[in-house]
């Protein structure tokens, strides 16, 4: 492809995705050609499926390894909404979410014929309880939890929006697409065994550096994946349980690698790195009259002055913003101390 090249990871500041781990990239590059939707004929690809989610298990406290490396986060809320639309008595037709919650899950409604109901994050831009519970009624599949959320790197109460809906009769996922990987080395109650949540989406191609895809989809009962099997009458294997049919080997072993590498150590260091960078980067904007509010994750959230977002493009970086206004800055192990200088220094320029 002469003349196209990938964007340079230098200036890119607002991606939950970042440069894969030398151990996934290799690992990767083993499985270009593998096949994991038919595990029957490529079994080593199945073996090191079973190590990835034993692994995320491990990480998240899950009392089974019980899921599959997904495509991402958009495949795994999917189809942990599908799987609980599925489990309900009346088959459940209502999703409850939080404002600040993935736009997966309004593909997630589209897709299942079902309906979000979106309750509006109260001042701390986390889940409202007491909000939630107004809207789950029998109607009511699944309660969505967030950890980690998209715009403010905001942990919800997962407890308390597990017990609303278990007292519904109905199912709580949390979606730690990018934040799981960084909550095992918080306060945070978050976990299975913690919070009693039913399903969780954790992506190793985010903070746990694998190479995407490889999202991961976990279930704490066993059999709760049971509504998603069909059968593959002209494969090898007998059934499937995921959305796509072919899946990417070099996703699975990507990921069971780098988590074989990196937990626990590797990640709680780049964790305290992140926290660390994060705060000094929230630190700065608000010595310069921006406001910024408190980092609970690797994520910065600023208000920046009128045209300043577009001037910083301009400047090549990479940022994004939230609907209401506040530049992002992710800080992802791509993100450096040095590329933080450059990034104010443009920004002293610019304003």
């Amino acid at each position: 492809m002469t003349g196209i090249v990938p964007q340079r990871f230098e200036t890119v500041l607002s991606s939950m995705c970042t440069e894969p781990h030398p151990t996934a990239v290799a690992a990767a590059e083993q499985f270009l050609a593998s096949n994991a939707g038919d595990p029957a004929t490529y079994q080593a690809v199945a073996a090191l499926e079973e190590t990835a989610v034993a692994l995320l298990a491990e990480i998240t406290n899950a009392p089974a390894p019980s899921g599959y490396i997904t495509s991402g986060g958009t495949e795994a809320n999917i189809q942990a909404m599908r799987a609980a639309r599925d489990r309900h008595p009346r088959g459940g037709s209502t999703i409850v979410i939080g404002s600040h919650a993935h736009f997966s899950f309004q593909k997630a409604a589209a897709v299942l014929g079902m309906r979000c109901e979106v309750v509006p994050t109260g001042a701390d831009h986390r889940a409202d309880p007491d909000a939630v519970a107004a809207h789950v009624d029998a109607d009511t599949a699944a309660v969505v939890a967030v950890g980690g959320s998209t715009t403010f790197g905001r942990i919800d109460p997962i407890r308390a929006l597990t017990e609303i809906a278990h007292d519904a009769g109905a199912l709580c996922h949390l979606d730690a697409a990018w934040g799981g990987f960084y909550l095992p080395f918080t306060d945070a109650e978050w976990d299975f065994a913690a919070t009693g949540v039913d399903s969780m989406t954790i992506d190793p191609h985010k903070a746990g550096r694998s190479v995407i895809p490889s999202g991961g989809l976990l279930f704490a009962d066993p059999t709760a994946a049971a509504p998603l099997r069909v059968e593959t009458p002209y494969l090898a294997s007998a059934d499937q349980y995921s959305l796509t049919g072919t899946r990417s080997g070099a996703g699975v072993a990507a990921a069971a690698a780098v988590m074989q590498t990196l937990w626990p150590d590797g990640y709680a260091t780049e964790y305290t790195r992140a926290m660390a960078l994060a705060e000094r980067v929230a630190t700065a904007c608000r010595e310069r009259g921006f406001a910024t509010p408190e980092v609970e994750l690797p994520l910065v959230a600023t208000q920046l002055p009128e045209g300043v977002l577009s001037e910083l493009r301009s400047a090549g970086w990479r940022i994004a913003a939230t609907p209401g206004g506040y530049a992002r800055i992710v800080v992802m192990p791509h993100v450096t101390e040095a590329m933080v200088r450059e990034l104010l220094t443009t920004l002293d320029a610019v304003t």
